[in-house]
């Protein structure tokens, strides 16, 4: 079955080009010209990707990443932010907004598919390659088998990356990972992946998981090394 990709972009020109250049390589693509109607196309299709805009009619984009990470429907869907706004900070906030990725217009197509097809990979990564099928620790639990985390009884909505980031640490508890050794075993030959990414995701993992993002329980920062999830009984 054809993965699905919805484009929510004003500009029809670059509609069409990405989505001819999307169709040739497979995938089905739905194409959205503002935000509310992106937004209901998202949550009616579920598709299997999203590629947004920023600069919208009637919503902006960033309001649009942030409803669709907050609705159960459409939580985990890979975003991939595509933008004229090219500032460091745009993409920052971006990033810890929901978006799984960032790319600046002028674009070369070619980048944009070859980030689709890697956002897309992280979705069909299986967790059930883990030595066990449930995780506990401190009340965080992980059920591998059908992606669900809980904290506290309550059920937290991760997107795929920090799902990945998630099950790496818990299955290999208290295991020190440095950002570059992260940005191998979670984006593995994206080359257009920074390393402040990877702090960016960590900020968002632990703002779904932690009571205290300032003072984490789970994912502790090792000082000059990196990250691990807390290893103390």
């Amino acid at each position: 079955m054809k993965k699905i990709i919805l484009l929510i972009e004003d500009e029809k020109d670059i509609v069409e080009l990405i989505a001819f250049n999307l169709e040739v390589e497979g995938y089905k693509v739905l194409k959205a010209y503002e935000g509310y109607e992106g937004l209901e196309m998202a949550k009616k299709e579920r598709p299997n990707l999203i590629i947004l805009d920023l600069m919208l009619p009637g919503i902006q984009g960033l309001e649009i990443c942030k409803m669709i990470r907050s609705n159960s429907i459409t939580a985990t869907i890979p975003i991939i932010i595509l933008t004229a706004k090219s500032d460091p900070l745009d993409k920052i906030l971006g990033l810890e907004i929901g978006a799984d990725d960032y790319m600046t217009k002028p674009f070369h197509v070619r980048e944009l598919i070859a980030r689709v097809r890697a956002a897309l990979r992280r979705m069909d990564f299986s967790p059930l390659e883990a030595p066990v099928k449930l995780f506990s620790y401190k009340g965080l639990s992980i059920d591998y088998g059908s992606y669900t985390i809980i904290v506290d009884g309550n059920r937290v909505d991760l997107g795929p990356t920090e799902i990945k980031l998630l099950f790496l640490f818990a299955q290999n508890h208290g295991r020190v990972y440095s950002r570059d050794q992260l940005l191998h075993r979670i984006w593995g030959d994206e080359t257009f992946v920074e390393p402040r990414t990877v702090d960016v995701h960590i900020s968002r993992l632990r703002k779904a998981i932690e009571r205290d993002k300032e003072n984490p329980d789970y994912i502790l920062t090792v000082r000059g090394i990196g990250y691990k999830l807390n290893d103390m009984k």
